[in-house]
């Protein structure tokens, strides 16, 4: 039984095929042939290239399925565009292919819903900018909206709108030790906890609190004392007591 057997699409990935560089460039001369019988084969010798592209994605789809049927339509569609004049390696040109391919299907099955007409828009500024990026230049806004005649808020409001979501928990900085999350950077203007924890009944609250609890929220709100003081004081990273401070606000407001 072979080891490290994984199943995507009823294939086992443990048993596809390699090939060496000059292996492929003489089966794709093959293909572009028409052979009979060699396309099929160049695909299943090519699916571990699909493999290493999908694994880049596999957080952002639910099915791992889906992801792989979804890079073999972008490896296809690589083999029947692949011009050998080129004098570069099919990997080369089809990985790209690929990654356009899941890309697409990503956004067209986004639980965000973007109309057709943004979704068109986007593609279309994508494309021109692509066009416009000459030795090294990179188009404006500006350049890009007089490129495909629509106006240059159209532009900004489609790229915005075909931008993947970004999780509260994505870390931002790592400097080893615990990572800052965009949660830690977050703050509602709205929601002054000052002004809040001197309107509720504060030492019920915060007696269901953990003895390290109160005391971050006794330096920060009755001390004045920022987080990294605290951290420095209590021998714990920013994050932590950004964490700490943020559930024991949360405690407390269930609390009250």
């Amino acid at each position: 039984m072979a080891s490290n057997k994984v199943v995507i699409c009823g294939v086992d990935t443990s048993r596809l095929p390699r090939m060496t560089a000059a292996q492929t460039a003489a089966l794709l001369a093959r293909v572009k042939a028409g052979e009979p019988g060699t396309r099929d084969e160049f695909i299943r010798c090519n699916l571990r290239l699909v493999l290493s592209v999908i694994q880049r994605y596999t957080s952002r789809c639910d099915s791992v399925d889906d992801l792989f049927q979804v890079g073999c339509i972008g490896l296809m569609k690589a083999i029947d565009n692949f011009d050998m004049t080129l004098g570069v390696r099919f990997s080369t040109y089809a990985v790209p292919m690929i990654i356009g391919e899941i890309r697409r299907y990503l956004r067209d099955n986004n639980p965000i819903r973007v109309s057709r007409s943004i979704r068109d828009t986007a593609y279309k500024a994508l494309q021109a900018r692509d066009r416009l990026s000459v030795g090294g230049h990179e188009p404006t806004v500006e350049e890009i909206a007089r490129e495909i005649g629509v106006e240059r808020e159209a532009v900004v409001f489609a790229l915005e709108a075909i931008q993947d979501p970004v999780s509260l928990f994505e870390p931002i900085y790592n400097d080893g030790g615990d990572a800052i999350f965009v949660l830690d950077q977050i703050k509602d203007e709205k929601v002054a906890d000052d002004g809040w924890l001197e309107s509720i009944a504060i030492k019920e609250a915060m007696r269901r609190l953990s003895s390290r609890e109160k005391h971050i929220l006794r330096m920060r709100f009755f001390e004045g004392r920022t987080q990294m003081e605290v951290a420095g004081e209590i021998g714990i990273s920013q994050a932590q007591v950004s964490r700490l401070e943020k559930a024991a606000l949360l405690a407390m407001r269930k609390h009250v």
